[in-house]
């Protein structure tokens, strides 16, 4: 079947980012020009995405009224000739089919995710974690995507991370299958040492099937007293197995200072506009 639908999870508080997240969602920090989840919206789309529902909560309208129509605004910018801004404005709200629905409770992403199951229905769907912007040449989800299709289970984008980190985020226990292919058997989200499978952790992307619904309604909350997609995730790896893509592509945490920060100068530096007078400001700093 083939996958059109897809679930951004954006109800995160971004705490890691006050106090610029009390009034702007962390999904809306800038990236040059373009809110971060413009990117992620972008990348579903570029996969062949058509329809796509952001999960929000109370304060986040702001995301809403980005991918909105802006007539005044557009016309402004027709009547002044600036044809480019015109059209990168309303790009904006033409990239895919848009819904929005409200976790009304932080209750954890399998919570948030479960809160899809009428916009899904029976359908297998891409899940894009609105903390991460990941940069390829193909796009990431494309590439969970192919995997699905050639392998037919659940599919996660991971890749590696350092030992001292992954006790901050899942571990997967996996086997080689072929290049850049794994498969996963069981997860652990944020392991103590004793109990690290592998370094390899779910890393913003993930293809799911529908049965994961059913599996939310019966997980109990898990860490952090929130109910966690991995622990309803680690039911399917160990019953049928996940598909593990070591994904090609630049992920930045747009949850944390340093990865908003890391993405706006990387970004900034192969921006068609201004990439080269980036580079050569960089250049005169003489900072470091």
């Amino acid at each position: 079947m083939k996958i059109t639908k897809a679930v951004i999870p954006a109800a995160g508080l971004g705490t890691r980012v006050l106090p610029a997240t009390k009034v702007l969602p962390k999904e809306m920090m800038p990236i040059v020009d373009k809110p971060a989840i413009q990117y992620i919206i972008e990348e579903a789309a570029a996969s062949g995405i058509t329809d796509i529902l952001i999960i929000t909560n109370r304060g986040k309208e702001i995301i809403e009224n980005h991918f909105d129509r802006c007539p005044e605004l557009e016309r402004n910018l027709q009547k002044s000739r600036k044809t480019h801004m015109m059209e990168a404005v309303s790009f904006a709200s033409d990239i895919a089919n848009l819904y929005f629905i409200r976790q009304k409770e932080a209750k954890g992403l399998g919570h948030a995710i479960s809160c899809a199951k009428s916009f899904i229905g029976n359908e297998p769907f891409a899940v894009l974690y609105g903390d991460d912007v990941i940069i390829s040449e193909t796009p990431v989800c494309r590439q969970l995507i192919n995997a699905f299709d050639k392998y037919g289970l659940c599919v996660v984008g991971a890749k590696q991370v350092p030992k001292e980190k992954i006790v901050n985020y899942g571990s997967l226990k996996v086997e080689p299958i072929e290049k850049n292919i794994l498969k996963c058997t069981d997860m652990i989200e944020k392991p103590t040492k004793d109990k690290i499978m592998s370094l390899y952790s779910i890393l913003g992307r993930c293809i799911l099937t529908p049965d994961i619904f059913d599996i939310l309604s019966k997980t109990p909350p898990g860490y952090g007293g929130e109910i966690q997609l991995t622990d309803a995730m680690k039911v399917i790896a160990r019953q049928d197995g996940i598909t593990v893509v070591d994904f090609e592509g630049k992920r930045y945490d747009i949850g944390s200072k340093l990865g908003i920060m890391q993405a706006c100068v990387e970004m900034a530096l192969i921006h068609p506009e201004i990439g080269e007078d980036f580079k050569n400001y960089l250049k005169n700093l003489n900072l470091i």
